[in-house]
């Protein structure tokens, strides 16, 4: 299985359906790709060698091709012998099955050829996508030939179909999922969705431009219909499934919390439970004395220091089972200026399918990702973006949240966000409770290619100060805050961060999102910021000098870009490297004993008992002879 949780793909389509260009894309990432030509004969057509030529002019320069029109088992060869890190497109099948049924070949056992292609698809190494035609829609063929050809397709079709991870079906250039991969974890298909919402998994792309496409579930703001609902679960790789069992600190009693799960509210000044005060700097005095041959791992002692105070140990072990929380929300106004709602729902879509950066990162380290679409928020310039109520339920969503990660057995927490106007309004909520000046780190408006638009980052700014100027009568409590300027996004994430800090869960941050949510989250619980880890501080001002109220040093000065949560994600392999080679590495000899010294054993002498005892060790200079009190 591939990082991002694939390795064989059907692409099934009729006639200029633009399923070779769909499948092309699956594998455009690739840094080569073999691509597998099926088809045979057609030399004297000129118009089938259009089509040749066409498909040859969209293929990159860097990719091979294979032909195997004259040999069709030539086909389950090439599977069988591809590697791992080996990327082949095989287009079409269509063309393999008439290769297969070519008379010169008959008699012939095709069903077993067909049988040989789905065992090599099932057990090859490389990732792999073929497209075939869907002829079972159309007419039936008039001619015993044609019908013996569609039916032959469609048993390699249903053959592959269940041989393969995943299964497309591309009509009119809009894709379908029919078939994607299962996990062991919650199937939430079955979950309905609240009044208002998302609908189920179930539902097909074709809600992908509403403000909760499918697969996804979202948290309705609406009082009335308020309620909690379960995230869109995506697995990890299987390959990287951690082996290793959950840190002994997730199932240790936590300290008396208010009860979450019964609507008790949570408020400002809650008691929540510390990480351990003496183990951090236990651990990074032991760093001293340890078998490294330079000055050590410098500046990530303090990723060690922060494993060892949350994990209760001065010999803490790497984080082996991460959860990543994926918080998707709209912001209407001018916080979202600049930004393109559908590419931002395919970021997210990309995500609930295994794809993508974040996806990609996440199956290399391991980690499920738990994806939360939030209904939509106002204008913060207008007015309240939220109300009460729905800043207690994603408050209590959140918390959940966090609570079902620790229950899963996860170890440590990355909070993400993908969403529409989340920097504005992040930006403001940090100026509003830090007195930062919000022009400063308001961050600018990147387009795709590199380009900044400043109209639309000057319409930010002006939508930040309007919401300023609207609130400055306001109460400025954290629940004042969210309902003002943060909505339902950033109460999610609040609520998460409170909730891992009960349940003693470590929280990555590394955004916009996550920042401004641990400043307001420090008014309800100023122990969740002890919980929290900042691995890379990028080069956003706002993550910066929100990072340095809430008194979170960055572990590492990388500047990544990748977007929040796939930073921490890039940033994860090395503090693990960190974090294990300070408990594996072992004391230097030179600090067992000085030079000369005995050591402790000086101190041990056995008796007439064969017992052992310690002796007091006899002053080596001039002293008193006595302890009496002198006569004078």
């Amino acid at each position: 299985m591939s990082d991002d949780r694939w390795n064989t793909v059907l692409v099934l389509g009729g006639i200029r359906s633009g399923k070779s260009a769909f499948a092309e894309g699956l594998v455009a990432d690739a840094p080569s790709v073999r691509y597998v030509a099926t088809a045979v004969g057609g030399e004297d057509d000129p118009e089938w060698l259009a089509r040749i030529e066409a498909h040859q002019r969209r293929r990159p320069q860097s990719w091979s091709t294979e032909e195997t029109g004259a040999d069709p088992a030539r086909l389950a060869v090439l599977l069988t012998e591809a590697k791992p890190d080996d990327t082949l497109l095989v287009d079409d099948l269509g063309g393999w099955v008439a290769a297969v049924l070519d008379p010169a070949r008959q008699p012939n056992d095709d069903e077993a050829d067909v049988a040989a292609l789905a065992a090599a698809v099932r057990g090859t190494a490389a990732r792999v996508v073929l497209v075939s035609p869907e002829v079972g829609l159309a007419l039936v063929p008039a001619t015993p030939v044609g019908r013996a050809f569609a039916d032959a397709l469609g048993a390699t079709n249903q053959a592959l179909a269940e041989a393969c991870d995943r299964v497309a079906l591309v009509v009119a250039g809009q894709h379908v999922w029919l078939k994607t991969e299962k996990s062991d974890l919650p199937d939430t298909a079955s979950e309905t969705a609240p009044a208002g919402g998302a609908g189920t998994a179930a539902d097909s792309d074709a809600a992908a431009g509403s403000d909760t496409a499918a697969g996804s579930v979202a948290l309705v703001a609406d009082a009335a219909d308020a309620q909690l609902v379960e995230p869109h679960l995506v697995a990890p790789s299987p390959a990287a499934e951690p082996v290793a069992t959950a840190a002994a600190v997730l199932t240790e009693p936590t300290q008396q919390l208010p009860v979450v799960g019964d609507g008790t509210a949570i408020e400002p000044g809650m008691s929540l439970p510390m990480p351990d005060s003496d183990a951090g700097p236990d651990a990074r005095d032991r760093l001293l004395g340890v078998d490294f041959a330079g000055i050590g791992l410098g500046d990530l002692v303090e990723a060690v220091e922060f494993a060892a105070a949350t994990q209760g140990t001065a010999i803490p072990r790497p984080w082996e089972s991460a959860r990543v929380l994926l918080i998707s929300g709209a912001h209407d106004g001018g916080a979202s200026a600049g930004e393109d709602p559908a590419d931002a729902d395919r970021r997210v879509a990309q995500v609930e399918n295994g794809e993508g950066v974040l996806s990609r990162l996440a199956g290399q380290a391991g980690a499920d990702v738990a994806v939360l679409r939030v209904a939509r928020s106002g204008a913060m310039e207008d007015g309240p973006v939220t109300d009460e109520a729905a800043v207690e339920v994603a408050l209590r969503q959140g918390w959940r949240l966090a609570e079902a990660a620790a229950d899963a057995g996860r170890d440590l927490l990355v909070i993400a966000s993908i969403g529409v106007g989340t920097d504005a309004v992040a930006a403001t909520l940090s100026s509003a409770i830090t007195g930062a000046e919000a022009v400063e780190i308001l961050p600018r408006v990147l387009l795709p290619g590199g380009r900044y638009d400043d109209e639309a980052w000057m319409v930010r700014c002006a939508a930040v100060r309007d919401a300023l100027r609207r609130i400055r009568q306001e109460p400025r409590g954290a629940k004042d805050m969210l309902r003002q300027i943060g909505g339902a996004d950033f109460a999610v994430a609040v609520g998460a961060l409170l909730g891992a800090a009960a349940r003693r869960l470590p929280v990555l941050l590394d955004g916009p999102l996550g920042i401004a949510a641990g400043l307001v989250a420090r008014d309800l619980g100023s122990q969740t910021r002890h919980w929290c880890l900042l691995p890379d501080a990028g080069r956003l001002t706002l993550v910066g000098k929100g990072a340095d109220v809430l008194g979170l040093n960055p572990v590492l000065d990388l500047g990544l870009g990748l977007g929040e949560g796939a930073n921490a994600l890039a940033a994860l392999p090395l503090l693990r490297t960190a974090v294990g080679l300070a408990a594996a590495a072992p004391v230097h000899p030179a600090m067992l004993a000085e030079p000369g010294d005995g050591g402790a054993s000086e101190l041990i002498v056995p008796n007439d008992d064969a017992e052992v005892d310690f002796a007091e060790p006899e002053p080596e200079g001039p002293g008193p002879a006595t302890t009496e009190p002198s006569e004078e």
